[in-house]
């Protein structure tokens, strides 16, 4: 399976440093083989062979901050743009892992709509285009012979989309209800123990789990991101970040945490996605219920189904090997089921 990886960051090396490690055990195990033909970033180059990309030739040179630093071979070529090697690479898929847009999908939707037209299958990470245009995307790959699959845009590794989608086929979900960030979870969890939200915020941060600028977490707009894909891939819904009621933890106060506390609850920032609509927002939880018992930087989500009813499951939701993982995954299942 040749790749082209569009974006080449902390996920796309995630993936790459799981196929060097993993490469051998993969092959045994599974006859899975996959060559990176092309990489390209934003701002440290691009590298296209035919044949294939050495792996810790390209990790090298990223560590040493630009893929110019990737040797000289025979038939490289170096510097192309994103849809050129989308469109002139012998990739089978396409990889995307550049930054999410949540509002136009761009320019990560235009990639995945050359990938199509030039006949490659589409692996996503990015929630941009999956968030904004699913249905299309959905329709000209069936029209393309081809798949889309972007396990990585929900829960990271965690196999949510999976579960739901195949795990439970037969089963009729009723609501998804979870919780689907891992940085307001972590502030929640720290604020439980008695430690105030700005001190809570700050350590998220230094640990890597919020950004410089937070926003997109702790106002709740990365978990909407993930409800609209899952609102999308589960009920068939077209929804927009405009369409949902979407509240973040901000306004979580110490005494809140205290009350939830003594009633026996704790407060959880709860992504609800059900046929008829979609929201994000502080919730009070009954201990009873197993996303209480999800703490730290975690994520989980419960399907609620007519046959088995609450089905919760538990993982990461985010980092870069986890992330990784669910790209190699999305690549396992095409190696497995083809088009």
């Amino acid at each position: 399976m040749k790749l082209a990886m569009i974006g080449f960051g902390t996920v796309g090396q995630g993936l790459a440093e799981i196929l060097r490690d993993k490469g051998a055990a993969l092959e045994q195990q599974y006859g899975f083989r996959a060559d990176i033909v092309a990489v390209v970033t934003h701002s440290r180059g691009g590298l296209y062979h035919p044949d294939g990309l050495d792996i810790r030739d390209l990790l090298t040179a990223m560590a040493r901050g630009h893929l110019d630093h990737y040797p000289d071979i025979p038939d490289l070529s170096r510097n192309w743009d994103a849809l050129t090697i989308i469109r002139q690479s012998n990739a089978d898929v396409m990889v995307e892992t550049t930054h999410t847009n949540l509002q136009s999908g761009q320019p990560a939707l235009d990639y995945c709509y050359a990938a199509f037209e030039s006949g490659k299958h589409v692996v996503l990470a990015n929630k941009g285009p999956v968030a904004v245009a699913y249905a299309d995307l959905k329709e000209r790959a069936r029209q393309a012979g081809k798949r889309l699959l972007f396990e990585a845009t929900v829960m990271a590794g965690t196999p949510s989309i999976r579960l739901a989608l195949d795990a439970l086929a037969g089963c009729t979900i009723r609501e998804a209800r979870g919780i689907l960030n891992g940085t307001t979870n972590y502030i929640l969890t720290q604020m439980e123990s008695g430690m105030p939200y700005a001190d809570a915020l700050a350590q998220a941060q230094q640990l890597g789990y919020a950004e410089s600028d937070p926003t997109a977490d702790v106002d709740g707009w990365d978990a909407a991101g993930k409800v609209i894909i899952l609102a999308a891939a589960l009920f068939d819904q077209k929804l927009t970040l405009a369409d949902l009621s979407v509240t973040g933890i901000t306004g979580i106060s110490e005494s809140d945490i205290a009350a939830a506390q003594a009633a026996g609850e704790k407060w959880k920032l709860i992504a609800h996605i059900t046929p008829q609509g979609a929201a994000v927002a502080p919730a009070r939880i009954a201990l009873s219920n197993p996303l209480a018992a999800v703490s730290g930087a975690t994520n989980a989500i419960t399907y609620s189904t007519d046959l088995l009813g609450d089905v919760t499951l538990v993982g990461a939701g985010a980092g870069r090997q986890q992330t990784g993982f669910a790209l190699l995954a999305d690549l396992l299942d095409l190696a497995q089921h083809g088009e």
